[in-house]
């Protein structure tokens, strides 16, 4: 019966598998192998820069910057996934995130010290169909990102976290340095303020 109760608490110790480990150790083996990293989660590191930023062209900065230190950090990267961070956990995910978010803030403060206009705004024509077939459509979108955009800086980076990457509350607490429960409330308290706030829009 000890032994037993002593076999499951090892068990609990044992390192959960990153689902991004044989890439890692591949990576740290021969730098070229970090494409099919790059590949995996390009999309994402994208999405959250620009939602962030909401330019284009900072978020691609943004993104290369963010691989660039990932590339030059990763024989350092240590693994650390355990059984509570849930299957299909990837403590990668959480460190490259961490790198992004730094990346961003560094970029947001570097856009208050020499603030720009972005041209992308006044060279954007819309299509005359496009609008008539998706006003209504892209109207409720766009109300329902600008709520999101007001948010204190975590709610809104615990929602992109969730919904556009599509993260899974442990991995969010690890970006944002945060326990699981805080980040549950961030989400619950963000969605609640964009409800309110959409809701507020449609009163007036």
């Amino acid at each position: 019966m000890f032994w037993k109760a002593g076999a499951q608490e090892e068990s609990r110790r044992l390192a959960h598998f990153d689902r991004d480990r044989l890439l890692v150790q591949r990576a740290q083996r021969d730098p070229a192998a970090f494409d099919a990293l790059y590949r995996r989660y390009l999309a994402q590191v994208y999405s959250y820069a620009y939602y962030e930023l909401g330019d284009h062209h900072e978020a691609e900065d943004a993104t290369e910057r963010t691989f660039l230190l990932a590339l030059s950090g990763l024989p350092r990267f240590e693994e650390r996934a355990t059984p509570e961070d849930g299957e299909g956990a990837s403590t990668f995910r959480v460190w490259l995130f961490r790198i992004a978010r730094n990346v961003v803030a560094n970029q947001r403060r570097a856009r208050r010290r020499h603030p720009t206009a972005p041209l992308e705004a006044a060279s954007t024509t819309a299509d005359p169909l496009d609008l008539e077939a998706r006003t209504t459509e892209r109207a409720a979108a766009a109300d329902a990102w600008a709520a999101v955009d007001r948010l204190p800086g975590d709610r809104r980076r615990a929602l992109l976290f969730r919904f556009v990457d599509e993260m899974s509350t442990a991995e969010i607490a690890g970006v944002l340095g945060r326990s699981e429960g805080a980040v549950r409330v961030l989400i619950h308290r963000a969605l609640r303020s964009v409800a309110r706030d959409l809701r507020s829009a449609d009163e007036r």
